[in-house]
Parts: C-alpha cells; structure tokens; sequence
C-alpha cells in the first residue's frame, strides 16, 4: 500500500513539471528565463520518469533504457544557475550554455560503451553493482555530489553580486524580492543533501516537493526586477566605446571632486531623495555623467553604494521635519514616506543602521512625541 502510495506520487510529480512547463510555455509575453524554467521543468519529470520505471527492480522491464539515466543528475545544477543569471538579468551566450552542458555530454560519451551493450547486458551490470565498471561508477558519483555543491555555490554567488548590483542602482529595493532564487537554491541544496545521504525514496520525494514548489512560484512569481535597462546606459549619446572607457579608466581627482560637488547641490536643493523610485541612472542624466562615473563618485566620496548614500540623505530629512512643531500631528511612518521612504520596513532598517536606534527611540530622547 505504502509502494502504491509512492507510486501515485511520483506520477503526481511527473505530471505537474510536464505540465508546468506547458503552462509556462504557452505565456504570451515569454522571457528567456521563462523558457530554462520549462526545459528544466521537462528535465525533471523525464528524471522522475526513469526513476519510477527503474523502482523496485524495474529496471528488468525496460532493459535497452538502463544507463541513459546516469547524467540526469548532472543537469539541474546547470539548469538552476542558468536560471538564477536569467530572473537577474545576466543572460549567457551560447557559449556559457554549451560550457555548462560539455560535461553532460561527456559523461555520455564515457558511458558510451556500456550503453552500447546488449539489454540483458546492461542489466547483468545492474544486477553485480556495476561489476567491470566500478572505476567509472565511483568518479561518476564523486562528479555529481561535486556538480550540485558547485552550482548551489554559483547560483548563491550570481544572487549575491545581483544584491549587490541593485544596491549601486537602486534608492528603494522593497519590490525586488529575491525569495524565490533563495527557495529554488535551497530546494536543490536540500536534494543534494538527500543525495549524499544515499536515499532514493527521500531524494525523489523531495524532488516531487521541490516541483510542486518551484511551478507555484516559477508560473505566479512576482517582484524579481530584472536588469537589462539599467545595466545599458539611458542616454544613448554614450557609444560602447565610451562605456568600456569609463568602466576601465578613473576619471581622477578633480573630476570626481567636480560631479560630487554638482550631486550635492542637487540633493540640497532640489531634494532628489525625496522620489521613492530614484535610481543611479535617473541622477546620472541630471549630471550629466555616465552612470558608472557617478557610482565612482559616491562609493570614494561618501564610502558608501547608492542606496546607501540616497538612504541616509532620507533620514537626514526625516530628523529635519519630524521636529518641526507643525509636523507634530502626523505620524512617524507618513514623515518617513514624505522623507523618500516607500515602506516602513526599508525606514526601520534604515534608521536603525545610521542611528543605532529606533525612530521612535530616537524622538523620545529628544522630548518629542509622534505617533
């Protein structure tokens, strides 16, 4: 009964990562990334499906198919980073891809021989523990466990430096939500983890789990921001040349001291922080500088990244208003949204990172009393 149950699993499973990915392929508006999730999503249920065939001695029924299994495992893991690039705004060549898949393929080749032999050949091997081919076997396990703890480890690197990239780009990072790369990471991390352990029925109830997961949230997510429009200059009076120029050259002191001194001024008097959707970009057009100058400017002058720098100018003008008998009647968060601020959370963090304090903390010590 407990086999039976299992068994309705795992067709469950098969079911809904064909599905999914039928669902996903059938979207009007498709991005690159939409379509890795689909392959990957077809990758997993015909994994899935040799696993279900080869349950329980299986294998017996469907000889000629025994050993084209082997190198599935080798493909999530470059599924799941060229995934993570995509919903990030990286997207690789054609050479990236075939990089990644060249081990797949010789892993196939290596195993060409053996899928050269006679079905009741293969299932001899089978059935003797891989006898006469234990020296590939055993590299090919090593390989695995080492290809997934190297993807996990790239697809939490390429999150990172994306984290890393919105900050120099981004005033406000609310609405770029990064929870589902982190849930796919972990979901594989967790697999891998049931791999090494050597359990098959646990592996491949958590692979139907993590499907179940990864179509919710790969058909329904939301709040990824994608980066290609900020990652090319706004203004296209800047030639390719010109960006290469700016990102390998210092533009020198005096410059930089120049467009500092033109950034403060506009943030004095016309208060750019005060737009909750500010961005590097947007700042760079009004200075007439190239975006990657003015990310220069900001991180030697002010150490710090441009949502830093912007963040710290709101809290400045939020200690400015919130003392101001007139503003006595409204209340922290509505000062903190009028401050350039577009969430409460962002405001808190914030605050509590310059100040070392709560807002409301910080007006007590100075008498005051804000809702």
């Amino acid at each position: 009964m407990e086999d039976f149950d299992l068994g309705i699993l795992y067709w469950a499973g098969i079911f809904i990562a064909c599905f999914s990915s039928f669902l996903i392929l059938g979207k009007r508006e498709k991005k690159t990334d939409d379509f890795l999730l689909a392959i990957w999503f077809l990758i997993i249920g015909a994994h899935l499906v040799f696993f279900v065939l080869f349950r329980a001695e299986g294998y017996l029924k469907f000889p000629y198919l025994i050993g084209f299994e082997i190198p599935f495992p080798f493909m999530h893991g470059p599924m799941l980073y060229l995934y993570i690039l995509g919903i990030t705004g990286r997207n690789s060549g054609k050479k990236i891809w075939l990089l990644h898949w060249l081990p797949i393929l010789m892993i196939y080749i290596s195993l060409l021989q053996f899928l050269m032999l006679s079905p009741q050949a293969k299932v001899e091997v089978y059935q003797n523990k891989g006898r006469g081919y234990e020296v590939l076997s055993n590299i090919i396990k090593v390989l695995m466990i080492f290809s997934g703890v190297l993807y996990v480890g790239l697809s939490l690197l390429a999150v990172r430096k994306y984290k890393k990239k919105i900050a120099n780009q981004f005033s406000n990072t609310e609405k770029i939500n990064l929870n589902w790369s982190y849930y796919l990471i972990t979901g594989i991390a967790l697999i891998w983890i049931a791999v090494i352990i050597r359990n098959n029925i646990l592996i491949f109830s958590m692979v139907v789990l993590f499907i179940l997961v990864a179509a919710y949230f790969g058909i329904s997510r939301v709040g990824i921001l994608n980066l290609p429009v900020l990652d090319t200059v706004e203004d296209e009076k800047y030639s390719d040349n010109e960006v290469v120029k700016y990102q390998k050259n210092s533009p020198g002191d005096e410059v930089i001291k120049a467009i500092y001194s033109k950034l403060i001024y506009k943030m004095e008097h016309e208060k750019l922080y005060m737009n909750p959707d500010l961005n590097l970009n947007h700042v760079a057009k009004l200075l007439d500088v190239h975006p990657n100058i003015l990310s220069q400017v900001i991180n030697s002058m002010e150490n710090k990244n441009f949502y830093d720098y912007i963040n710290r100018q709101r809290i400045e003008e939020f200690k400015r208003i919130a003392v101001l008998p007139e503003n006595q009647k409204y209340t922290i968060l509505s000062l903190a949204f009028e401050s350039g601020f577009n969430s409460k959370t962002s405001f808190n963090r914030s605050f509590k990172k310059y100040m070392d304090c709560s807002p409301r903390e910080f007006l007590k010590n100075l008498n005051f009393d804000i809702e």
